[in-house]
C-alpha cells in the first residue's frame, strides 16, 4: 500500500552563490531568490497489487514524486506512507557503483533492501538469466552499455521480492526482446499482488499494464482514473499546447476527450451494417460502415476525415483517413458540411471496441478530434485469438 498526502516539494533558486550565503547571515532580510515548486499539494494512493501508471510532459514532477516515494528526496510539506519493502529503478546510473562488478552491485543492492546473503545466492541465477548479459556480470559496471546496465538493474529490482516496485522510464533503453520479458514479468508481479508505480512515455504500455493512471501537469495531479481516458486526456493536452487550440463541444456525441482548433465540428457518427441498418453490434467478418458528418465553422482547405478503432484496453487496432486513402475534397466555407463514409470488413475478434473520429487539416493538426466517440461490439470469432480475425484457410494432407 502507498499513500501520498498533500506532498509538495520546493527548490530555492539563486542567481549567484553569494546570495545563498547572504541569506544565512543573522538578521539578514535579504531574499534574492526564486522558488520553484516541483510538486504542489499532490495526493494519491495505490492499493496492494495495483499497477498505477503516471504520465505527463517533461517537468511535470513525475520523477520528483517517485524519488520522494523511494526515500531519496524528502518532501517540503506533506507525508508519504508505505507498507512493505520498496525496490526502485530510477534514472540510469543511480544505485550501482561503476567501479564494482555487476555481481558485486547485485549483492550490495540486495543487502540494502534487507535480503540475506543466502536469499541473494538463491535468486542470483534468476537475475543472471533475466538480465542476459553473460560474462559481463563479472565486469565493472562502468564498462556496460546503457542497455546492459538497465537490464541488470531491472532484473535485480524485480527479483529481490519487493512489496512495492517503483520504475521511472527505465525500460526505454532496452531492446524489443528485453521489453517483452519485462512486460511478462510485470504480469507475473501483478499476479503476486506486488504494488507497482511506474512512469512511462510509452502510452500503449500504460494502457496495457495499468489498473489506474494519473496525469501530472505543472507539479499537480491534473486527472486520475481509467488508463485509456487519462492517456486520451494527455494526448489532447499535448496537441492543444502545441497548436494553441481551443476545445469545442457538440451536443449528442460522447467522447472521453475532445480537442481541436474549431475549424470544423463533427455533427454525427453513425455505424451501419451491410444492410445499411444503424447498429453497434457486428459479427466478425461482416461488412461495416462508418459515416462521419462534419460542419465547417471557418474556411478550410483540403480537410481530412479519419477513424481509429481501439480495443477495450485502449490499444490502437486499426486507423485510416481520407488523406491516406488518396481523397482530396477541395475548399470548404463556413456553414458547409462534409459527409464521409468508410466501409471495411469487420475482421476484429470477439470483444468490445471504441471508435475515435476526427476532422483534420492536411498537415495532420486537429480541427475536431473525439476520442472513443462510439462503442461497438463484435461477436462470432470464437475460433480466433488476438485482435484480428484473418479468416484463415487451412489445407492439409497425410502422406
Amino acid at each position: 500500500m502507498v499513500a501520498v498526502q498533500r506532498v509538495s516539494k520546493v527548490y530555492h533558486l539563486y542567481r549567484r552563490p553569494s546570495d545563498r550565503i547572504v541569506e544565512l547571515l543573522p538578521f539578514s532580510s535579504h531574499r534574492n531568490r526564486s522558488d520553484f515548486w516541483a510538486l504542489r499539494d499532490v495526493s494519491l494512493s495505490a492499493d496492494r497489487g495495483e499497477f498505477l501508471g503516471i504520465i505527463g510532459p517533461n517537468g511535470s514532477g513525475k520523477s520528483t514524486l517517485l524519488q520522494i516515494l523511494s526515500g531519496i528526496l524528502q518532501p517540503t510539506t506533506g507525508r508519504v506512507m508505505t507498507d512493505g519493502r520498496i525496490a526502485a529503478l530510477l534514472e540510469l546510473g543511480a544505485g550501482f557503483n561503476p567501479e564494482s562488478t555487476g555481481r558485486e552491485n547485485v549483492y550490495v543492492n540486495g543487502e540494502i533492501l534487507g535480503l540475506s546473503r543466502k536469499d541473494l545466492n538463491r535468486v542470483l541465477p534468476s537475475i543472471e538469466a533475466f538480465a542476459g548479459i553473460g560474462e559481463f556480470l563479472d565486469r565493472p559496471v562502468k564498462e556496460y552499455s546503457s542497455g546492459m546496465y538497465v537490464r541488470l538493474a531491472f532484473a535485480t529490482a524485480i527479483h529481490v521480492e519487493p512489496d512495492i516496485l517503483i520504475v521511472d522510464e527505465a525500460l526505454a533503453v532496452g531492446d524489443a526482446a528485453f521489453a517483452n520479458r519485462c512486460i511478462q514479468k510485470f504480469e507475473e508481479l501483478k499476479r503476486k499482488k506486488v504494488t507497482v508505480l511506474f512512469v512511462s512515455h510509452d502510452l500503449s504500455l500504460v494502457k496495457r499494464l495499468s489498473d489506474r493512471a494519473v496525469l501530472m501537469l505543472e507539479g499537480r495531479v491534473a486527472a486520475e482514473g481509467d488508463p485509456s481516458d487519462i492517456v486520451n486526456r494527455y494526448v489532447g493536452h499535448v496537441l492543444e499546447r502545441e497548436r494553441a487550440a481551443s476545445r469545442v463541444e457538440t451536443a449528442g456525441l460522447n467522447s472521453s476527450f475532445r480537442h481541436g482548433d474549431g475549424t470544423s465540428e463533427v455533427q454525427e457518427v453513425l455505424l451501419r451494417n451491410a444492410s445499411e441498418e444503424p447498429t453497434n453490434s457486428f459479427r466478425s467478418g461482416e461488412r461495416m460502415e462508418v459515416r462521419v458528418r462534419a460542419r465547417f465553422l471557418r474556411h478550410a482547405e483540403n480537410p481530412v476525415v479519419g477513424v481509429l478503432v481501439r480495443n477495450r484496453l485502449g490499444i490502437d487496432v486499426y486507423g485510416t483517413n481520407t488523406r491516406l486513402q488518396s481523397h482530396s475534397f477541395g475548399n470548404f466555407e463556413p456553414g458547409e458540411e462534409l459527409e464521409v463514409t468508410f466501409r471495411f470488413d469487420c475482421l476484429f475478434t470477439e470483444q468490445e471496441y471504441t471508435l475515435t473520429v476526427a476532422t483534420q487539416h492536411w498537415d495532420g493538426s486537429s480541427q475536431d478530434w473525439l476520442d472513443d466517440a462510439v462503442v461497438f461490439k463484435v461477436a462470432g470469432s470464437g475460433r480466433a485469438a488476438g485482435l484480428v480475425n484473418l479468416a484463415t484457410e487451412v489445407e492439409w494432407r497425410k502422406s
